[in-house]
């Protein structure tokens, strides 16, 4: 039997999707051990605010033209169908019974540390899964350090942020090389952050 696939799974509410979010998944898929990234459009993530989140539909779109022409990306939706607010453990334990061959790792930034303890069942996802972990600026000591399940990935140092992208879309400024082109395009076509 083949060793199951490994994919890694980018949670985030990519709004909107940036060329940040694309170096990361670019460097997961290039310089580790993953065949494929998957990126997770979360509805709402319980620990953000909602006020500027635009619909799900259109994030998701916006992911798709972002990703289309790359196979080693996938999107995927599976949060908006599951009960809200969605919980990590919760997604992951749903994809473990739809993928049963696939082994899923998940991405995330240095900064997951400050809020990892108030994730759902955060203990009983430190033992089921790996987080494969790249660099953020001014992440601080935690007591996660050193932990096995957070295996650190040597990426470069990306800190383009969509709130940074929201409000300089706001500002009336051009943001044309920070996103994809298609991406770009349909925010001023859309008038999303205006």
């Amino acid at each position: 039997m083949p060793p199951p696939k490994k994919t890694g799974l980018l949670f985030g509410s990519f709004n909107p999707i940036h060329s940040g979010h694309l170096m990361i998944a670019s460097y997961m898929a290039g310089f580790t051990d993953l065949d494929q990234v998957w990126f997770v459009v979360s509805p709402h993530n319980p620990l953000k605010e909602k006020s500027t989140l635009l619909a799900d539909n259109h994030r998701l779109f916006m992911v798709n033209l972002a990703i289309e022409e790359d196979s080693r990306f996938k999107s995927s939706n599976i949060e908006f169908k599951l009960p809200r607010p969605s919980y990590t453990i919760d997604t992951l334990t749903y994809l473990g019974e739809k993928y049963p061959a696939k082994e899923f790792v998940l991405i995330a930034g240095a900064d997951i540390f400050t809020t990892f303890h108030k994730w759902k069942n955060f203990e009983e996802l430190l033992k089921q899964y790996r987080f494969y972990i790249y660099p953020r600026l001014n992440t601080v000591k935690s007591r996660f350090d050193g932990h096995p399940s957070f295996i650190p990935v040597e990426a470069p140092l990306i800190s383009i942020s969509s709130s940074f992208i929201r409000q300089s879309v706001m500002d009336g400024r051009d943001m044309r090389y920070f996103l994809p082109e298609k991406v770009w395009k349909y925010v001023q076509e859309m008038n999303f952050y205006r």
